[in-house]
């Protein structure tokens, strides 16, 4: 395909992510305000520390701490690099290269989607469908891993391409490995894409021993294969690793581990997080742990249609995978897709259900958006073949396909936004909160204790830890460990253990009741 295409493709991206972005003028929700936040401490030279705190789950006993020790920290340092441009510490800065990387995502997406066919047409039909995105449209131009991991995962599938077509490339499987550890470097399960990549190795045995034009390696080449895609992985990775050993004494974080013991979600924010151990997970019976991954299962199903499958996409992509059922880049694609499947719903169904096989499965959207033009070339063809319709009602029906696909993008940006709100109010709520505080006796180094901290700290600049999970007892004990003297309780925090704290605001002893904003109950806690 030519340039102007790609530049075509590009622009138009570029000015539909960039008209989205002007209606979310906020990070919008706790991903976004995290990784925004930790952006501003990178920028500012304050590393990779926090000064505030969303779950308790690696262990952390005081303020400011590490950062990233549940999430990875590239997407922080995509915002600080638009900081560090622009020279401004504002979220029109963090997010500039986050718009740039999802206008990029459809000729990329057109460019995977050309080798498949070779035909200009249905190349640029995926890549519009990378454009009207339909459920991530929202989300690509934020500070959050979409459009990194949809790049990456482009990407990667090109350089598998490359693979297919000349395995002995030692450049590709150093390419390879790179793009597996960036896309760790994105999110905790990127690490599974090494795992695909060491797979995808291993398949090339069977066919280089079998070929007689490809010139190989004397001696184990699935040997060289692993060797420069395992060095690429740890060329990006290693300065991480080496932090977290410096950290935490281990390659990896404690945070995410101990996810694997939930019982429901709301114990992402328990503490002290030691009660969360096999011994706990286990003791809950086999007939709980079935039923929770019963109920994530249903969800990721439901993920997979509306999310992944774009819903007017999913019979078209499903046709593709079908169709092209013989091409390794469409095996791997599906693989991948099933080991995420599996994690996020059997090992991490909370997390998964909740939002991270979303997230998750962004890196897959570039060959998604690839498969469905061709699976609908696929079904017109095979009716044709039957004597049903002909030929020229293809450009229609693609069209079609491309204008659904926009009003449903343009109904879920509508929805996400306008009808819903983007936010979660705490542009509004927070900063009236903290005047009240303050006014309250409220001093510069007390902390306070929010649904969102991230989101608090960059309202009003003041640190802030999450309200824990586990009723008043786990509260005080939390707010006695790390000097959190008050405590803002908004509707979505009261969770069940705390609702007659926030039903009845005035009958408790311990947590003295100061006011009240936009239903956020506001209160000093009394520590003995």
């Amino acid at each position: 395909m030519s340039l102007r295409t790609y530049l075509f493709l590009f622009l138009f991206g570029l000015i539909v992510t960039s008209v989205i972005s002007y209606f979310e003028p906020i990070p919008g929700y706790l991903d976004s305000d995290y990784y925004f936040a930790g952006g501003i401490q990178l920028v500012t030279g304050k590393g990779f520390t926090e000064p505030y705190l969303w779950n308790y789950l690696d262990n952390t006993i005081s303020i400011p701490h590490p950062s990233h020790g549940y999430w990875m920290p590239l997407s922080s340092v995509i915002a600080a690099l638009g900081m560090w441009l622009t020279g401004q510490t504002t979220f029109t800065a963090a997010r500039l290269f986050f718009i740039l990387l999802a206008a990029l995502v459809p000729p990329l997406t057109a460019a995977l989607a050309y080798t498949f066919s070779r035909r200009r047409d249905l190349a640029v039909t995926s890549g519009l469908l990378a454009i009207f995105s339909v459920y991530h449209a929202p989300f690509v131009g934020v500070t959050d891993n979409f459009s990194p991991f949809m790049l990456l995962g482009g990407l990667y599938f090109l350089v598998v391409t490359q693979l297919i077509q000349d395995p002995t490339r030692k450049r590709n499987w150093l390419f390879l490995g790179i793009l597996s550890g960036l896309m760790t470097l994105s999110r905790s399960d990127g690490l599974l894409w090494l795992g695909v990549s060491l797979l995808f190795a291993f398949s090339r045995k069977k066919q280089t021993t079998q070929s007689e034009n490809i010139a190989l390696p004397s001696r184990l080449p699935i040997v060289y294969y692993l060797f420069f895609a395992i060095l690429g992985f740890f060329l990006v990775t290693a300065p991480w690793y080496a932090r977290n050993l410096s950290v935490y004494g281990s390659l990896t974080a404690p945070g995410a581990s101990r996810a694997l013991w939930l019982a429901n979600y709301d114990q992402t924010f328990i503490y002290p997080p030691d009660s969360l151990t096999p011994q706990s997970f286990f003791a809950l019976g086999w007939e709980h742990i079935g039923k929770d991954r019963v109920w994530a299962l249903i969800s990721n199903l439901q993920s997979g249609f509306a999310a992944h499958g774009g819903i007017i996409l999913f019979p078209f992509i499903v046709a593709g995978f079908i169709y092209y059922w013989k091409d390794e880049r469409v095996k791997l694609a599906a693989l991948a897709w099933l080991i995420l499947f599996f994690v996020m719903t059997f090992l991490f169904p909370f997390a998964g259900a909740r939002g991270a096989f979303f997230h998750a499965g962004a890196a897959l959207q570039p060959v998604f958006w690839a498969l469905a033009p061709l699976g609908l070339e696929s079904i017109l063809q095979s009716l044709q073949n039957r004597g049903v319709g002909h030929g020229g009602n293809r450009f229609v029906f693609r069209s079609i396909l491309v204008m659904i696909a926009m009003i449903l993008t343009v109904f879920v940006v509508y929805l996400r936004i306008f009808a819903l709100g983007w936010g979660e109010g705490e542009d509004t709520t927070y900063p009236v909160v903290e005047q009240i505080l303050i006014k309250n006796g409220m001093e510069d180094s007390d902390i306070v204790m929010v649904r969102n901290a991230p989101g608090y700290y960059l309202e009003t600049g003041r640190s802030a830890i999450v309200i824990p999970y586990g009723g008043e007892e786990a509260i005080l004990a939390a707010a006695d460990q790390f000097n959190a003297h008050y405590l803002v309780l908004e509707p979505e925090a009261a969770l069940a253990p705390i609702q007659n704290l926030f039903q009845n605001p005035k009958n408790h002893s311990t947590f003295i009741y100061l006011g009240e904003y936009d239903e956020a109950k506001i209160y000093r806690i009394k520590i003995e």
